[in-house]
């Protein structure tokens, strides 16, 4: 069991992945603070004495500020921040808006940036280090022809670049920065797509559950050797073609 006085933070943590995140940290003993648009209405979560539910839009750095009061007021200490909040769509290059980029780099990299610049300055005055684990895609390192992602790719490789810079950035003040690169995740972002097309996308020709995906956060964030990392939970499919 994890100490019980350690605090994460989950953002876009209503359902999928990080709704799976949420309850992977409450059942191993921590305090969660989850966020997302619509956190206190969510199906999948239900606020108690360990789990605080904030609503608002992590791309704007008044949300984060409110998540972090909120967590600091509740539970004393920010220790653990997994940016899970993210968007995703796929069609050709030419075909993406300006309205498109900007929503993608709201939510993908200011949703990033804002709650984990407060984190880390709370971490360096507790003065006892942190774990800062970023959610971004297997397509990063291998794309895919027949699924144009391109936009997409820019923020969630922005990410697993800003995760080395922080790692180092930190590492001598213990706070620690990795990644999770998930492939195809059985989530309520993929309940139109057929299975079958889905299984083409891993070598294994499997699909991940967000349980899996938690799982692999929960490593990362206790794994204190660990920093600067991307790990990859796709079936292989970063290895490449298939």
């Amino acid at each position: 069991m994890a100490n019980t006085q350690k605090t994460v933070i989950v953002t876009g943590a209503s359902q999928g992945i990080g709704a799976a995140v949420v309850k992977a940290f409450l059942e191993r003993g921590y305090n969660v603070v989850g966020t997302s648009r619509n956190a206190t209405k969510s199906a999948e979560l239900k606020a108690s004495d360990k789990l605080v539910l904030v609503d608002g839009d992590i791309g704007q750095a008044v949300t984060a500020r409110k998540v972090i009061e909120a967590t600091v007021q509740k539970f004393g200490s920010v220790d653990v921040v997994v940016n899970n909040a993210g968007i995703f769509s796929a069609k050709p290059f030419t075909d993406y808006s300006a309205d498109d980029f900007r929503a993608l780099v709201s939510t993908n990299l200011e949703g990033y940036i804002y709650i984990t610049q407060l984190a880390v300055k709370q971490m360096l005055a507790q003065k006892s280090g942190g774990s800062v684990v970023a959610i971004t895609s297997s397509l990063v390192k291998n794309p895919i022809g027949g699924l144009p992602v391109a936009l997409p790719m820019i923020t969630k490789g922005g990410l697993e670049a800003i995760t080395r810079s922080l790692a180092s950035e930190y590492s001598k003040e213990h706070i620690r920065f990795n990644a999770v690169a998930p492939g195809v995740v059985d989530t309520p972002l993929h309940k139109d797509n057929p299975k079958d097309f889905l299984k083409t996308l891993s070598p294994m020709g499997t699909i991940s559950t967000s349980e899996e995906i938690a799982n692999a956060v929960v490593y990362l964030t206790e794994s204190r050797q660990i920093t600067g990392e991307v790990l990859h939970v796709d079936g292989g499919a970063h290895n490449g073609k298939w």
